[in-house]
């Protein structure tokens, strides 16, 4: 995937339970259209089961014409369970990570933290 696409801020304190909102910037620095599709990571994984998104811009198609730089923003918050939860009590922190994919025609991502 040719886009340039990375965070507009390394770092967002959150408490469980409290919203919050990140934004990651991409660019198409080519001279043709791109369709991208992402898909995001929780590390540490089991700390995955907490991040819950309100809204994001993973597992849907993205089309950034040439040249051009949009702002993607995550809406997210960490379920309060977290704090109660003894094989979290050492964790401090959270990443989150992106994937972009260049789309292909009929693909779907399966959302792995989707809720049943």
């Amino acid at each position: 995937m040719r886009w340039n696409f990375k965070p507009q801020q390394t770092e967002i304190k959150v408490f469980p339970g409290e919203t919050a909102l990140a934004f990651y910037s991409a660019i198409n620095p080519t001279d043709k259209p791109i369709i991208g599709i992402s898909t995001y990571n929780v590390v540490p994984f089991d700390a995955g089961q907490y991040f819950n998104k309100i809204q994001c811009f993973c597992f849907e198609e993205q089309r950034l014409n040439p040249h051009e730089q949009v702002d993607m923003p995550v809406f997210f918050y960490i379920d309060p369970e977290f704090a109660e939860d003894p094989k979290m009590g050492k964790v401090d922190s959270i990443t989150l990570s992106y994937t972009f994919f260049e789309a292909k025609e009929g693909l779907v991502l399966p959302d792995p933290y989707a809720k049943a």
